[in-house]
Order: structure tokens, then C-alpha cells, then sequence
């Protein structure tokens, strides 16, 4: 296995805005998604990781450098193939801009299946996934009448899963906030854990992007979470995940009524007071490059009210 020295990369006509800021020239080449996890808590950028599970070594090397020049990351010279059926849910609300080129992203790194949960976007976002699932059989559309807010958007998702036989069930933003390339390393760990966590405060993990303020809220949440709850994890905000369909298939969700940030905390909570097998992995944040973000304050304040309620709403339990 190698390293290389790549060109600086020049971004693509028609392609997907490289990320502001110098991209590292060096690839560091692995054989499978163990030994780059394995780097990454090294410190080593995913986006500089080439994984062959399989791949012819030069070939994947000079796939991977085109796709870094493009912007696109270190595109494989195939999509990588999941052990199990997987569904990535991507709920939606006024991302017509970003939509069609991250379901074009996500399939370009994993052969999976995909459902859009979208809101009734007023921007058409809706008109896009549904001619985005006409020309191919593995994208899905959920149409929903007016927001009604990320945690009941995702429930939705996690029940079709459920009922059309996936065994794993992914959370990912439209956005590109959470790199297509990592969506492999979070399925492939999977196999190991009931509920994988693509995490920024986990050693190798960080944030891009963001200014001081909201960094200090993240990490503020996260602390405030880590402590009331005494969960061991330590991205509890984190909505880049991957489910066994089999675990959620256990909780309740039908009690889960958080939204927002205050959703993903609950559900992360609820698998441990289940006794699920929870696993982080480190990921780059990097903060939208389209749209506005849908944070504000009544998500925020919603977190802080639930967290104290959790530890007495939430009974533990073990898996049978």
C-alpha cells in the first residue's frame, strides 16, 4: 500500500464546488474499511483515504484523484456493496439545490437503496425526488403534508425500513454537511454495532466551517447531554448514523416525540437504555455549502427541556 503526491485539483465544469481552502495533496491507500478507521483516528483525513476492498490498487488510485479533483472526494472505481440491505433516509425540506447531486454522490460511493422524506418543500423539492425515483428503482420518495420536523420525518423513514425489509437504516442531511465518502466507513462498521454514530468529538473527528459561536453550542450540548445523561457517547447531537433495523424494531418509537437535536439525543439514549451496541467513528463536519441551515432557537431550547426528563421517561432494558 502507498501513498501518492497528487496535482493540486482544479474543480470541474459542471461539477459538484470543491470546499474552501487548500485540499491535501497526499492519498494514503488502505485495504479495508478496518484499516481506515484505523487512520482516521490517526488523524488522516478521510477525504485523502482510498479504500480497495476489493479494487485494483492503481486503478482505484487514479479514480479517487479525478474524483478529488472534481471536488467529489476519492470516488472508488465502483460503489462499494454493503453486507446487508441498507436504506439511507434523507429527509427534506427546500433542498431542491442539493438533493440531485447528493443522491448522485451517495450512489457513486455505496450501491444502496435511498428514501427522501420530504416536507412539502415549496421550492419543489418533492418534483425532483419523484423524478429522481422514476429513473431509478432504488431511490424512494415519502411525500408529507407541510413541515412537520426532522425526528417524526425520520420515525417515518425508520418504519418503512422496517416494513420493507432493510436490515440497516441510515440518517444523512441533504446538505452534504456529512461526506458521501463516509457513508461506507459508518455502514461497514454496522457490522459490528447496533447503532453507529458518525461522530465530530471522538478522536479524529472534527468540525469545518463553523465560527466560535457555534461551535461553543455544539460542544456546550454535547457536555450538558454527556453529563445528565452519563451515556458514554460523546456526540449526542449527531445526525449522521447508522441503525440495525432489528434494534429499532425493540424501542418504542411510537414514544419518541422529540424533534430537532433533542431527537437524535433521545434515540441515541434510548438504544443504551436498551442495551444496544453503540459505536462511534470519527467524520469531518462540514458545515452546508447551499441553503440555510433550519437550527434555531425553539430546537435549541426544546434540547435543554429534554434531557433532564430522559433519564426518568426512559426505563433501560436488554435486548432479548
Amino acid at each position: 500500500m502507498t501513498g501518492l503526491t497528487a496535482p493540486e485539483p482544479r474543480p470541474v465544469p459542471g461539477t459538484a464546488t470543491p470546499a474552501p481552502g487548500p485540499r491535501p495533496a497526499t492519498i494514503v491507500v488502505v485495504a479495508d474499511f478496518a484499516a481506515a478507521e484505523a487512520k482516521v483516528r490517526d488523524g488522516v483525513d478521510s477525504e485523502r483515504i482510498v479504500v480497495l476492498a476489493g479494487q485494483d490498487e492503481a486503478a482505484a488510485i487514479a479514480a479517487a484523484e479525478r474524483g478529488r479533483a472534481q471536488g467529489r472526494g476519492p470516488v472508488p472505481t465502483r460503489p462499494h456493496r454493503a453486507k446487508r440491505r441498507t436504506l439511507v433516509v434523507i429527509p427534506t425540506y427546500n433542498e431542491k439545490d442539493n438533493l440531485e447531486p447528493v443522491v448522485r454522490a451517495i450512489h457513486s460511493y455505496l450501491d444502496t437503496d435511498i428514501l427522501v422524506v420530504d416536507d412539502g418543500s415549496p421550492d419543489g423539492t418533492g418534483a425532483i425526488a419523484d423524478r429522481l425515483a422514476a429513473a431509478d428503482p432504488r431511490i424512494h420518495v415519502l411525500h408529507r403534508q407541510g413541515k412537520q420536523g426532522l425526528g417524526t420525518a425520520y420515525i417515518a423513514g425508520f418504519r418503512f425500513a422496517i416494513e420493507h425489509g432493510y436490515e440497516r437504516a441510515c440518517e444523512m442531511d441533504a446538505d452534504f454537511s456529512h461526506a458521501p465518502w463516509d457513508l461506507p466507513r459508518l455502514v461497514f462498521a454496522a457490522e459490528h454495532a447496533d447503532l453507529v454514530i458518525g461522530s465530530r468529538y471522538v478522536k479524529g473527528g472534527n468540525t469545518v466551517g463553523w465560527d466560535f459561536r457555534r461551535r461553543l453550542l455544539s460542544r456546550g450540548a454535547n457536555l450538558y447531554a454527556r453529563l445528565v445523561l452519563s451515556s458514554g457517547i460523546r456526540d449526542n447531537t449527531a445526525g449522521f448514523r447508522c441503525f440495525a433495523t432489528a434494534a429499532l424494531q425493540r424501542l418504542d418509537l411510537a414514544a419518541v416525540s422529540a424533534q430537532g437535536y433533542a431527537f437524535q439525543i433521545e434515540m441515541a439514549f434510548r438504544m443504551v437504555r436498551a442495551g444496544f451496541r453503540v459505536q462511534e467513528i470519527p467524520i469531518h463536519f462540514v458545515d452546508r455549502r447551499v441553503g440555510a441551515s433550519k437550527m434555531d432557537g425553539k430546537i435549541a431550547r426544546e434540547a435543554l427541556l429534554l434531557v433532564p426528563k430522559l433519564r426518568s421517561r426512559v426505563k433501560r432494558s436488554r435486548p432479548d
